[in-house]
């Protein structure tokens, strides 16, 4: 008898399963509390984005960058803004078509997971309100007190990173690629490595560049809102 494979299905974060960018909402949600330069961050964070759009982004520099204001906090002060954002910003983000989509690929006995270049401070809450307990995310480095220290542990989900750290996960679980049936929802160019290395690649709520690659390679192409 043949045996089936397992069925994974990998879903971007920002602007697939959101409609905003969580790292960048962020980023603005700090200057609301008052714990960043309305001007020179905002500036900052705006040119940090444009980078990611364009895929130049320096990864390393972006989560310095990202986590400083955090960073000059206890975690108990960065906790109850991270409840905070998750009320006022993600939550209203998160819009039926997307749950729907998860919730699809569970009822079906899919292994659903997140992959997100957006740190694990900023995406575990998320992944949670998803009902996702698998994320992988940028994971941040702590230092001898247990907080933050601005630096990332081990290699960034970004671009190519995203192939290497599933592969990683999968074999933490006694898995390859070849063993199992992987399909990966994303917006952005910057996952296109990862579009190209699982079976069923899906170009949802895509940029413009992604799209047009998404159609003259025959790829599924889904919109659950429009990308902006």
């Amino acid at each position: 008898m043949t045996r089936t494979k397992p069925r994974i299905a990998l879903f971007d974060l920002d602007h697939t399963l959101l409609p905003i960018d969580s790292d960048h909402a962020w980023g603005e949600f700090t200057q609301v509390l008052g714990w960043t330069d309305p001007v020179r961050f905002k500036r900052r964070n705006d040119e940090f984005y444009q980078h990611y759009q364009a895929g130049t982004l320096d990864v390393h520099d972006y989560v310095r960058f990202a986590t400083e204001a955090l960073r000059q906090r206890s975690e108990a002060e960065a906790r109850a803004a991270q409840r905070q954002f998750m009320q006022s910003v993600i939550g209203p983000a998160i819009r039926p078509a997307a749950l729907d989509l998860v919730r699809g690929h569970q009822q079906a006995g899919d292994l659903t997971v997140i992959v997100t270049a957006t740190n694990e401070f900023v995406t575990r809450p998320i992944a949670d309100a998803f009902g996702v307990a698998e994320l992988i995310a940028v994971e941040l480095e702590r230092g001898v007190d247990g907080w933050i220290t601005g630096e990332i542990l081990g290699v960034p989900s970004l671009r190519e990173g995203k192939i290497t750290r599933v592969a990683k996960w999968l074999v933490e679980r006694g898995l390859d690629w070849h063993g199992v049936e992987t399909v990966f929802y994303s917006d952005s160019m910057n996952d296109l490595p990862l579009l190209e290395r699982v079976d069923r690649p899906v170009a949802t709520n895509a940029e413009a560049r992604l799209r047009a690659i998404a159609t003259q390679r025959g790829w599924r192409i889904l919109d659950l809102f429009t990308h902006t």
